[in-house]
């Protein structure tokens, strides 16, 4: 797969300009619906000879106009693109998205940016699919441009899973309500947090239970408390996933946990070894519990002692 910084990059590569039906859209967590996205793509790809080509911006549009107001991202820009890849895509384009770039009409927009930049001779978006200037273009517009343009547009509807339409907000309520097996329905995997593990407190490697503790790529945590799953180890290609429990929180037992700031640590079951600087993905399966505050370190060790043997039950399962 190819990775191109912006449209205007487009020209030095040939293989780039292989892409000839393109997918639009943030594409944040790459659910179900944008893999079906892709797909389709694919299927007209293959009718004119071309290539599949992905439009995806970066920042996301909310960060530019409303950083306070922007939801947290499901994955870092990294994993879109190598999820995308993975859905089928040949090309990846990430246009910076800019006050400038915001401010092109709709119209323009299909013109100077489908037809001259990318090449587009298809185009394929979802249902909902709306841009240009304060987005005011919709499917109707683009598929009207298109015509004019000799660009065939493919409007997908809506993909449901068990009554629900797949959406990176719904992913976002799931995850923020601890519901993880509804974000990985909607996702078609596991919800996953990614990161460089870093030095903590040392306190579970002090207890006798070590931990990893991430520093995550992407902004979405799920609601704090006690998870089951499985660690991948991302510098080691090839290694096998381990059973995982993990905490998300604040450590509420020990008084010097900072309050509000959240950590995210993962005990390896059966797995003795150095992850210091190692970048680990775990996939966050089930919800154990809320975290919770404890009297004693004994009261917490029993607990945690309680958490692994579940952990592993519900993983055999």
């Amino acid at each position: 797969m190819k990775v191109v910084a912006g449209r205007a990059a487009l020209a030095a590569s040939r293989e780039a300009r292989r892409a000839t039906a393109y997918v639009i859209g943030n594409f944040d967590g790459v659910h179900l619906g944008h893999r079906a996205l892709v797909q389709a793509a694919r299927e007209r790809a293959a009718a004119t000879g071309g290539a599949v080509g992905v439009l995806t911006f970066d920042p996301h549009p909310a960060k530019l106009f409303a950083p306070a107001l922007a939801p947290p991202l499901i994955v870092s820009l990294q994993r879109r693109i190598e999820l995308l890849g993975a859905a089928g895509a040949d090309v990846v384009v990430v246009e910076p998205f800019t006050r400038a770039f915001a401010a092109i009409e709709a119209g323009d927009f299909v013109r100077d940016v489908l037809a001259r930049d990318l090449g587009a001779r298809e185009i394929v978006v979802g249902y909902d699919f709306s841009f240009g200037r304060e987005r005011r273009g919709d499917t109707r517009l683009l598929a009207s441009a298109g015509a004019a343009l000799g660009i065939g547009v493919t409007i997908v509807p809506p993909v449901t899973v068990d009554g629900l339409t797949c959406s990176s907000t719904k992913v976002r309520e799931f995850a923020l309500e601890g519901r993880v097996e509804g974000a990985a329905m909607l996702l078609g995997r596991p919800l996953e947090v990614t990161g460089p593990v870093v030095h903590g407190a040392g306190r579970g490697r002090g207890l006798g239970i070590p931990t990893a503790n991430l520093r995550p790529e992407a902004e979405l945590l799920p609601r704090p408390g006690i998870y089951a799953g499985r660690a991948l180890l991302l510098d080691a290609p090839g290694s096998p996933a381990h059973v995982c429990a993990l905490s998300i929180g604040t450590n509420p037992t020990f008084a010097d946990a900072s309050a509000g700031a959240l950590s995210v640590e993962a005990h390896l079951l059966d797995f003795d070894g150095d992850l210091y600087q190692q970048r680990v993905r775990l996939e966050i399966a089930h919800r154990l519990r809320d975290e919770q505050r404890f009297e004693s370190v004994a009261a917490l060790m029993a607990r945690i002692r309680e958490d692994l043997a579940e952990t592993r039950k519900v993983m055999a399962r």
